[in-house]
């Protein structure tokens, strides 16, 4: 039965961070996996999370199975946190799910069951954004996103090419820190994208992975709230991995807008869904994230924090511009301060990449993204120089 299975593709990342845990060079640099590391290059544990993990355990609680849709104060507190004082809307859904790529799949199994054949992505997306909706049965079409050869958002082309699409087609969107190429629409530009939403009567199906890291906890989740004003229905993924440091643990979300669909009955056909796949979600995470978000101190200490990573990731992207400056590096590093959250699109071809790592066990994503904060005060100059060697 199982010989005809044969090879399968290794996934970019993952094996590229398989390859780097094997280097055995002592100044190897991981620019690749999106995992953000703080000044001394170490996964955090942030002071919000430890105060209440420690919190939770000292109820000693039984574990026992939550509701399919995931807890009420995970689900009300994560509904705050987007959408703010709408979140009471009642044409408005949100479930627990497993990290922001089971929201993705969930998402798209309901479309699919809704009779959706194909979903329309930005060029370049995450990669595995094509492995998900492919998996559920979607055709993964693309729109104008990027220009790499120039580093420039390409607004006209994408706000032509939503102008041309079927009423009812399905576009997801990256609300803030695009991932990869770090590009993100202006305040004005993201006006122009929904009205054509709007008037062409297109379905937004948001990813929203990095709240936070891009202009701050409000500004970056802006795109889906004014969505949300003006009534359009609207699918939309979250994740807390990133800005609580909870990758392991799987909090996330997905939350619907349909204004002409009672939310009970959206909620149910969403149970079905994730009572046939995995039956309920797990419990520990969520629990975390909403004891953070419930507790006002600890939700102001995890707002500080979060300021902070922002911060960070901010002045690695303005030392790593200075320094590949004053290496004289042949690379466009206007677009590294441009671009904002975790990914840069730096301009570095394969050929460059593959001699970083061969050469200097710096770790990039083909075509050339670097997961910024990777970068510390102990690691920048080198992969400046490195990056200047191989650009001149």
């Amino acid at each position: 039965m199982f010989s005809s299975i044969g090879p399968s593709r290794p996934d970019p990342i993952m094996s590229l961070m398989e390859q780097y845990l094997a280097d055995d060079c002592p100044h190897k640099v991981n620019l690749g996996i999106g995992l953000y590391y703080d000044g001394e290059g170490t996964l955090p544990l942030l002071n919000s999370v430890r105060e209440a993990q420690q919190r939770l355990m000292a109820q000693e609680r039984p574990h026992s199975y939550p509701p399919i849709e995931g807890q009420a104060q995970f689900r009300e507190a994560v509904q705050r946190l987007i959408f703010g004082h709408s979140a009471q809307q009642t044409a408005l859904t949100t479930l627990q799910t497993l990290g922001g790529s089971g929201a993705l799949r969930l998402g798209a199994e309901l479309l699919r069951q809704l009779g959706v054949c194909r979903i329309h992505l930005p060029d370049p997306t995450w990669p595995n954004h094509l492995a998900i909706f492919s998996a559920a049965g979607l055709t993964p079409e693309s729109y104008p996103w990027y220009d790499n050869a120039n580093g420039e958002l390409l607004i006209d082309a994408l706000l032509d090419r939503l102008a041309t699409l079927p009423e009812g087609s399905v576009v997801l969107l990256h609300p803030a820190c695009h991932n990869p190429t770090g590009m993100d629409p202006s305040p004005d530009q993201w006006r122009s994208i929904l009205d054509t939403v709007e008037r062409r009567r297109l379905l937004p199906f948001f990813d929203a992975a990095y709240q936070g890291f891009g202009a701050g906890i409000e500004q970056d989740i802006a795109p889906v709230r004014q969505a949300l004003e003006r009534g359009l229905p609207f699918l939309l993924s979250h994740s807390l991995s990133k800005n609580m440091a909870l990758y392991g643990q799987r909090v996330g979300s997905l939350s619907l807008h349909c204004p002409d669909v009672a939310a009970i009955n959206v909620l149910g056909t969403l149970k079905g869904l994730v009572r046939s796949s995995y039956s309920c979600p797990p419990t520990f995470g969520s629990d975390i994230a909403a004891t953070v978000l419930n507790d006002a101190a600890l939700h102001q200490c995890w707002r500080d924090e979060t300021e902070a990573m922002r911060l960070r990731i901010l002045a690695m992207r303005q030392r790593l511009a200075t320094e590949l400056n004053a290496n004289g590096a042949g690379l466009d590093i206007g677009r590294i301060t441009r671009q904002r959250g975790m990914f840069s699109y730096t301009g570095l071809s394969e050929q460059q990449v593959d001699t970083l790592r061969q050469d200097f066990s710096i770790y990039l994503v083909n075509p050339g993204r670097i997961c910024v904060p990777g970068l510390t005060e102990h690691n920048v100059d080198y992969v400046a120089a490195s990056i200047a060697s191989v650009t001149r």
